[in-house]
């Protein structure tokens, strides 16, 4: 279909009577991704607002039929008012009979991939069905034996884990071809394995792992190492068998070292849970480090995921052993882990922008927010994942990510500078209030609907979770005590003892509906499209006019189109209507110098604006 045509009809209904009219870009966004059409492409969905309107639908189904009606209008409202769930959820909630194979999920996390033939296969065929139900995933591939090892079974000696990656790359490009909708991945991998400088060169090969994002799994004692110029061991875990074969002296530093490693029972481990690596090659630290930062600055990968600080942070630390994310990075997740998104535009509640009364609307917002919560969480019953592993795991726990996007429009509207000051503590006063109205409003559903199953499940403490959490000893908790999970969430976690005494301790008495709440997520699309080319995520503009060529449907050249940036739209509808990104300083239509785009920013000012939402956000930010 010929997205010109009709082109009068695609149009958003407006929430207000201020809202500035949706450039063509993001009409023809919407219309190709998020518009529910038919086998013979013809449109469902009329226009935005009926989109809106199909994805209230769907998430109050799963309400009490009493008080559906009030929540349906409720939902609606939230959508007209800069509620933008992700895109799976956008798209494919309430289109069941078109194409009742989707998912409402974007992200997931591969089950644990063994060190054998079956399961490496197994998995490969479970990340297809993922990715064809619309689906990203990202696996850990360091649990795979180095490349080079003895297989006893085989009698031949293994090619490695990158060999494996190449097979899960090719699944993902021929689903991906034959399903419409790119498929996403990430891998990530330990930096003490032995093949961690194949991993760190692998896409220096022309056309290899095309449909993989890769992240290294850095730990806080290879940090320590690269600060002391020390040397680095690279090693593998080493079962029984292997100990007596090799003749591995277990009390050797120099054969063997003990860590923590996500298979459990296969291996020699000590009484603290840690694993018997065998130390194949020793490296110095900084060598290791320098190929990492010149691959990242060359490549612009691997990325760097500081996987103690994840596990550390992560609200369900008592019972999860996080080695791996979504194909963005917003969402480290368990193995079959699941989570689902969504994001506040807050360009919509931006009053008075560009003068000296402006403001933001902190009233509207936590209303949003908090009717946003329950909408999320609504999505769980509805979520279409593929695997009985995936739903069991999201049903237990209940993760979404909520997040926002236009902070960087937002921020210019108010007449501030990506970076300075008065940005930095706007973003930590909106983030935080997300996460305490998200918390607040948990609460609320837990008593209405019951708290997420985990909350109640008893778990036994471990020697590990009493290293992890002295605080535990110190309150008399001892080794093969039972603690429910709620306590061990609402009092134990890092992220949430920062969080007000009394709310933690109603979450330790009666659960919270969810373990996470939020996340931020890249939004390209739907900041393009839905919040008409408001700023993607944490970021700022990226610029405020620029252009794209598009290849429109039945058409095979390309046409470049304008795109405006919705703060210079906003000031060219409310302020001055001849405006120009391009006029000198001696002009009356240049623009205030707060009009900064992503290459006026330093890397600090960069840093500072995500440490100051990091604090409040309980999974991660996608960067």
């Amino acid at each position: 279909m010929d997205s010109t045509a009709q082109k009068t009809d695609l149009k958003a209904i407006p929430a207000n009577v201020n809202e500035i009219k949706l450039q063509p870009t993001s009409l023809d966004i919407w219309e190709n991704k998020y518009c529910l059409k038919s086998k013979q492409g013809e449109r469902i969905d009329e226009n935005i607002d009926q989109t809106y309107q199909r994805v209230a639908k769907a998430l109050v189904e799963v309400e009490a039929k009493d008080i559906r009606q009030d929540w349906y209008e409720k939902f609606l409202w939230a959508l007209r008012h800069g509620v933008i769930p992700a895109g799976r959820i956008t798209s494919n909630a309430g289109a069941q009979a078109h194409k009742p194979a989707t998912s409402t999920i974007n992200c997931t996390v591969s089950g644990i991939i063994s060190d054998s033939m079956e399961d490496i296969l197994q998995k490969n065929l479970e990340a297809g069905l993922t990715l064809k139900a619309g689906c990203g995933i990202g696996y850990e591939f360091s649990t795979l034996r180095p490349k080079g090892a003895y297989v006893s079974g085989a009698g031949a000696y293994t090619s490695g884990p990158l060999s494996f990656m190449d097979i899960y790359d090719k699944t993902c490009f021929t689903v991906s071809s034959a399903g419409g909708r790119r498929g996403a991945q990430m891998a990530t991998f330990e930096v003490g394995h032995p093949d961690v400088m194949e991993f760190i060169r692998a896409k220096r090969e022309d056309g290899r792992l095309r449909q993989f994002n890769l992240s290294l799994l850095i730990t806080s004692e290879f940090m320590e190492a690269v600060k002391n110029d020390a040397e680095w061991h690279l090693s593998f875990p080493v079962t029984a068998n292997e100990v007596e074969a090799d003749e591995i002296d277990l009390a050797d530093p120099n054969q063997v070292m003990w860590r923590d490693f996500p298979v459990k029972g296969k291996y020699v481990n000590d009484a603290e849970g840690r694993i018997a690596c065998k130390i194949t090659n020793t490296i110095k630290a900084r060598r290791l480090w320098d190929l990492i930062m010149a691959s990242t600055y060359d490549f612009a990968e691997p990325g760097f995921i500081l996987i103690d600080k994840v596990n550390e942070m992560n609200n369900n630390w008592f019972c999860e052993d996080i080695r791996a994310t979504n194909p963005c990075g917003e969402q480290p997740l368990p193995p079959y882990g699941s989570c689902l998104l969504g994001s506040v535009n807050l360009c919509r509640f931006v009053k008075q922008p560009f003068t000296s009364e402006a403001d933001f609307d902190w009233v509207e917002f936590k209303k949003v927010v908090s009717v946003f919560t329950r909408m999320l969480d609504n999505v769980v019953e509805i979520n279409g994942l593929p695997l009985d592993e995936q739903r069991i795991e999201i049903e237990r726990k209940r993760r979404h990510g909520m997040g926002y996007l236009g902070l960087g429009s937002t921020i210019t509207m108010m007449g501030m500078s990506y970076g300075d000051s008065a940005s930095v503590a706007f973003t930590e006063e909106v983030t935080k209030i997300l996460a305490l109205v998200g918390w607040e409003t948990g609460l609320e559903l837990a008593k209405e609907k019951g708290p997420a199953p985990i909350m109640e499940e008893k778990f036994e403490v471990t020697a590990e979770m009493l290293r992890y959490r002295p605080e535990m000893a110190a309150d008399g908790y001892k080794i093969g005590d039972k603690v429910k999970g709620k306590v061990l969430h609402a009092k134990y976690s890092r992220y949430m003892q920062q969080f007000p005494e009394g709310l933690r301790n109603k979450i330790a008495k009666q659960g919270v509906r969810f373990t996470h709440h939020s996340s931020i997520a890249p939004t390209g699309t739907i900041s393009l499209s839905l919040a008409n080319n408001a700023s993607n995520g944490i970021e700022p503009s990226f610029a405020h006019h620029y252009s794209r060529n598009v290849i429109r449907e039945g058409k095979k050249s390309k046409e470049k189109v304008d795109v405006y940036s919705f703060e210079l739209l906003s000031y060219i509808d409310r302020i001055n209507p001849k405006a120009d990104i391009n006029a000198g300083p001696d002009s009356d239509n240049q623009l205030p110098d707060y009009f900064i785009s992503a290459e006026d920013v330093s890397p600090k000012q960069h840093v500072d604006v995500q440490s100051a939402s990091q604090k409040w956000i309980d999974s991660s930010i996608s960067k």
